[in-house]
């Protein structure tokens, strides 16, 4: 039986999502380490061969999870979607307007929501551990 991996996140150290991309990288890959810089890459990298296992036999501990959750509240998720606008095709364009307008109000799911579901979604159960 394959061992399992346990990466830590220091959710002290996440200031946004770039920064949580960095300390993921790190994580997975060691110091410097990349596996890209946005959220179909941070999925991908959960389905194994770019630093996780294969295998699946990992799991994410989470610490300090509410900082995180501060730091990737809404605000963040505004300035992501603002940074998005510009490029999102436009069959797209009134659905991210209308999140864009929620995150600035306080409401709808944060950048922290979307990255605990994309873990949960892409991982066995249990892979998760929010302390």
């Amino acid at each position: 039986m394959t061992a399992t991996v346990t990466y830590v996140i220091e959710g002290s150290e996440v200031t946004g999502l770039t920064r949580f991309f960095e300390l993921f990288g790190e994580a997975v890959n060691g110091p410097g380490g990349y596996f890209g810089r946005n959220l179909d890459a941070f999925a991908d990298c959960l389905g194994g061969g770019f630093g996780t296992p294969d295998d699946g036999s990992f799991t994410i501990e989470w610490r300090d999870h509410a900082l995180s959750a501060r730091a990737l509240g809404h605000e963040e998720t505004a300035r992501r979607l603002e940074a998005l606008l510009p490029r999102v095709h436009p069959a797209n364009r009134a659905r991210t307007e209308r999140e864009l307008a929620e995150a600035r109000a306080g409401r709808g799911p944060t950048l922290f929501d979307v990255l605990v579901e994309i873990i949960t979604d892409r991982t066995a159960p249990g892979t998760l551990r929010l302390r």
